[in-house]
C-alpha cells in the first residue's frame, strides 16, 4: 500500500445520525475507481433508472453504513470538472446545483486516483468551493505505490480542509472507515479554492438575491452554464441571460483562467504532502505494450484476434445454455399440455411461456458478450481499443467505442445494442443504436440458409470457394455497408448542441476484478429481463392470439378440410396434422392479415403466405423458417433439404416454378434490411427511455428493406 505519513485526522463532525436514511453521491474522474467503491458499498443492491428528463443511467443502491444507519448511494457518471462536455455529465450539475431534487446528496464521496491527485484536484476543490458537505476518497494507493507516490495524509487533510480516507476500493481496503466517517453528519469543507473576481461579484450576488441561494460560487456556475440546468424556467433563463449581457459576461475567457488559477494552486498544495519518486520499470512495462497493443498493424490484428475469440465463444459456448432454456420451455409446455387442455392452457404455454422463452433464451449470449466487455474494461484495453478505432469510426458519425456494439450485432442485436452504453457521446451514442441492427445476425442464417440453397448452385471455384459461401458472405458485407452509410446520413441529419470530443486516458493495466465482472453480468442480463422482457412476452401473445384464431368458425372448416383432403390422399397422421396447421393458419386473423397485405407486397414478388412469414418473423427472423414448414406442410423445420424440395415444388398461378432467382433474392434482400425482431424493438426502447427511437427504426428499416427488395426484385425478374 501507498506509504501515508500520519494518520487520518479527526473530522469535523455533528452527532451520529439515527435511524435516517441519507443520501450519499459518489463522483469523481473517469477511472479513479468510483464504480468500484459503489460495487463495493452496494454489492447487489443496486438498481439502475435514468435520471429524469434524459436518456442518462442512474444508478443507485443501498448500503448499511451502521447496523443503525442505512444510506441510499448515488453513483453519478464521471467527470474531470463541473464544467460538463457531454449529456452525462450534465446530469450532475443538474443535480447538484438544485436543492429542491429528489436526489440532492447529503453529503459527497469524492473518489480520487492517488497516483494522479493533481489531475483529480481540479474537480475536488470544484466541489469544495459549492459548499456541499464531503470525503476524499484516496483511491488506487497501491498503484501509486508502484508509481512511487508518498502521500502524507494528515498534511492532505489539514490543506483541503476535508476528511480524507485512503483505500483501496479493488479489494475492499478503507470501506469500513470511511462507512464510519460519512455515517456522521459531516460539515462542508472549510476551505475554499477560487476567489471570485471582485468585478463578478454584483452579477452574482444579484444571481444569488433572485435564486435565494447561499453559495457565491454556484451563483457563479448558475450565470456559466443556465442554458444546461433543466430545473430553470425560460424566464429564469431570460433574466441570468439580461445579466450576461448587462455585465459583458464571458464565459470561456473567465472558465479558462479559474481553471489556469485552480491548477497553480493545486501544484503549490501538493508540494507539501506528496513526494514522487518514478519507478521507471513499470512505466516502461506498460509504455512497451501500449506500443505493441495499439500499433498501427499489430494493434489492430490483436483487436480482430481478441473479436474472434469472443464471438467463437458467444456461439460455441452460449449454444449449450441456450439449447438447455429450449428444452426447458418446450418441456415445461409439454408437461403443462400433458395435464391440462383449453384455450387458456393454449394461451399460457403457446403465448406467453414462449414469449417468456423468447427472452430468456438471450440471457447466455447476453451474459458471454457483457462478461467478455466487463474484463476488457477491467483490465484497461478497452481503453486502447476505442483509441485506435476512433479516426476510422469518426468519418462515418460514430465513435471508437462503436465498433464493440457494430461488431456485437453479429451475433446478436440484443446485447449488442446495450453494449452501446459505453458510448459517452449522446449523439455517437444514438447513431450507433439506430445503425447496429443492419449488421446481419445470426438469427439471419436460417432464413439465409434457405433461401441461398434455392437459387444459387453448390458450385466450387479454385477447388475450395464455394459459391453459396461467397453469397452468404456478401449479405453479411451487405449489411455492415448499410450500417455505415446509415451512420454516415445520420451524422448529417441528427442535430446536438453537444459537440464530440474524443478525450481517451488510458488506465493503467490491471487484473479483472471478478466480483465487479459478475455484478455487470447481473445488472445487464436484470435489464433486458425485467424491460425488454415484457415487450417482447406481450407482442409474443399478440401474434400467437393472430395465428391462433380466425373470424367466425374459419378454422374449423379449414381442419374439416384439410382432414378430407388428406384421407383422399391417403396422408400418414404427421402429415395430416402439417396440412391441418397449414389450412388453420391461412385461415387464422394472421392469414387474414397475409393477404390484406398482398397487394402491398405483389411489387416484391412475395404473396400471401410471405405475408404470414413476414409477420410472424417478427417475434424472431428465425421463426421465417417454422412459418413456411408450416404453410407448406413440411412437417420438419429442422430438414432443410425437405423444405427446400417442397418450396422447388410450388407453382404460381400460370403453373411456373414460385421461387424463382428474383423472389428468393428479393426476399433475401428484405431480410438483410428489414427490423423483424420484437426483441431489438424492445431493448432500444429500454435503452433509450422512448418509444421514437424504435418506431423510426421500423419505418427507415422497413422503407430501406421494402425499397432494395422491389429493386431487386425487378432487375432479377
Amino acid at each position: 500500500m501507498t506509504e501515508v505519513i500520519g494518520s487520518v485526522a479527526a473530522a469535523p463532525v455533528k452527532t451520529p445520525v439515527k435511524n435516517n436514511i441519507s443520501r450519499i453521491a459518489l463522483i469523481g474522474n473517469p477511472n479513479s475507481g468510483k464504480s468500484s467503491l459503489f460495487n463495493q458499498l452496494t454489492g447487489l443492491n443496486q438498481k439502475v433508472g435514468n435520471f429524469p428528463g434524459v436518456t442518462v443511467d442512474k444508478k443507485t443502491g443501498s448500503c448499511h453504513l451502521t447496523p443503525q444507519h442505512k444510506a441510499q448511494i448515488i453513483d453519478l457518471p464521471g467527470t474531470y470538472s463541473l464544467y460538463p462536455k457531454s449529456l452525462d455529465e450534465k446530469v450532475i450539475i443538474d443535480l447538484l446545483y438544485n436543492k429542491k431534487s429528489a436526489l440532492y446528496p447529503d453529503v459527497l464521496v469524492i473518489t480520487v486516483d492517488a497516483s494522479n491527485l493533481k489531475r483529480n484536484l481540479l474537480l475536488y476543490t470544484q466541489l469544495a468551493d459549492l459548499g456541499i458537505p464531503a470525503v476524499l476518497g484516496l483511491n488506487m494507493t497501491d498503484v501509486a505505490e508502484t508509481h512511487g507516490v508518498k502521500i502524507d495524509v494528515g498534511q492532505l487533510q489539514q490543506d483541503l480542509g476535508v476528511p480524507v480516507v485512503p483505500m483501496n476500493a479493488r479489494n475492499g481496503v478503507g470501506i469500513t472507515a470511511l462507512k464510519i466517517l460519512v455515517s456522521r453528519q459531516l460539515e462542508k469543507p472549510a476551505k475554499s479554492f477560487y476567489e471570485i473576481p471582485e468585478e463578478l461579484m454584483v452579477l452574482v450576488r444579484q444571481i444569488r438575491y433572485y435564486f435565494e441561494l447561499k453559495n457565491d460560487y454556484l451563483a457563479l456556475h448558475y450565470a456559466h452554464q443556465y442554458k444546461k440546468l433543466s430545473f430553470l424556467s425560460e424566464a429564469d433563463k431570460s433574466y441570468i441571460e439580461d445579466l450576461r449581457q448587462k455585465y459583458g459576461f464571458d464565459s470561456n475567457t473567465l472558465q479558462a483562467a479559474e481553471t489556469i488559477e485552480r491548477y497553480t494552486l493545486i501544484n503549490d498544495l501538493l508540494l507539501d504532502s506528496v513526494k514522487v519518486t518514478r519507478a521507471e520499470s513499470n512505466e516502461k512495462f506498460s509504455n512497451k505494450l501500449d506500443q505493441v497493443l495499439t500499433h498501427k498493424v499489430w494493434g489492430y490484428l490483436i483487436f480482430f484476434g481478441v473479436l474472434f475469440m469472443m464471438f467463437q465463444a458467444i456461439f460455441a459456448w452460449a449454444t449449450y445454455p441456450m439449447d438447455l432454456i429450449d428444452t426447458g420451455i418446450a418441456s415445461l409446455n409439454a408437461f403443462i399440455q400433458s395435464k391440462f387442455d383449453g384455450p387458456l392452457v393454449d394461451l399460457l404455454t403457446e403465448g406467453v411461456i414462449a414469449g417468456l422463452g423468447g427472452v430468456l433464451i438471450f440471457i447466455p449470449q447476453i451474459a458471454l458478450l457483457f462478461a467478455f466487455i466487463a474484463v476488457l474494461e477491467e483490465t484497461g484495453y478497452m481503453a486502447r481499443v476505442t483509441f485506435m478505432m476512433d479516426k476510422i469510426m469518426r468519418k462515418f458519425g460514430l465513435n471508437g467505442k462503436s465498433i464493440v456494439p457494430l461488431i456485437s450485432g453479429v451475433a446478436c442485436a440484443v446485447p449488442a445494442v446495450m453494449a452501446a452504453r459505453n458510448i459517452d457521446n449522446w449523439k455517437d451514442r444514438m447513431i450507433t443504436i439506430f445503425v447496429t441492427p443492419l449488421m446481419s445476425c445470426s438469427a439471419r442464417i436460417p432464413v439465409y440458409t434457405v433461401l441461398i440453397a434455392l437459387v444459387v448452385p453448390e458450385k466450387y471455384y479454385l477447388g475450395f470457394l464455394n459459391l453459396q459461401g461467397i453469397v452468404l458472405m456478401g449479405l453479411y458485407l451487405l449489411g455492415f455497408l448499410a450500417a455505415i452509410f446509415s451512420a454516415l446520413a445520420m451524422k448529417l441529419i441528427l442535430k446536438a448542441k453537444e459537440r464530440s470530443y474524443f478525450i481517451m486516458e488510458f488506465p493503467v493495466y490491471k487484473m479483472p476484478r471478478w466480483p465487479n465482472v459478475g455484478l455487470t453480468i447481473i445488472e445487464k442480463v436484470k435489464a433486458f429481463v425485467f424491460e425488454a422482457g415484457k415487450v417482447i412476452v406481450a407482442i409474443s401473445v399478440i401474434l400467437w392470439v393472430m395465428a391462433s384464431y380466425g373470424p367466425g368458425n374459419a378454422l374449423e372448416v379449414a381442419e374439416t378440410k384439410a382432414q378430407q383432403e388428406a384421407a383422399a390422399k391417403n396422408l400418414s397422421e404427421d402429415e395430416t396434422s402439417s396440412l391441418v396447421s397449414s389450412h388453420q393458419l391461412e385461415s387464422s386473423y394472421a392469414g387474414v392479415f397475409g393477404r390484406a397485405i398482398e397487394p402491398a407486397i405483389r411489387p416484391l414478388g412475395f404473396d400471401w403466405k410471405i405475408g404470414i412469414a413476414l409477420l410472424t418473423s417478427f417475434a424472431a427472423r428465425e421463426v421465417f423458417v417454422g412459418t413456411i414448414s408450416t404453410i407448406y406442410s413440411v412437417g420438419d423445420e429442422e430438414n432443410i433439404s425437405t423444405i427446400k424440395e417442397k418450396l422447388l415444388a410450388e407453382k404460381d398461378a400460370a403453373g411456373n416454378p414460385f421461387f424463382t432467382p428474383a423472389r428468393a433474392f428479393s426476399l433475401l434482400i428484405f431480410y438483410v434490411f428489414a427490423m423483424q425482431c420484437m426483441s431489438t424493438l424492445a431493448v432500444v426502447y429500454r435503452e433509450t427511455k422512448s418509444w421514437k427511437w424504435p418506431v423510426m427504426q421500423l419505418i427507415y428499416m422497413s422503407g430501406l428493406a421494402y425499397v432494395s427488395s422491389y429493386i431487386v426484385y425487378q432487375l432479377f425478374k
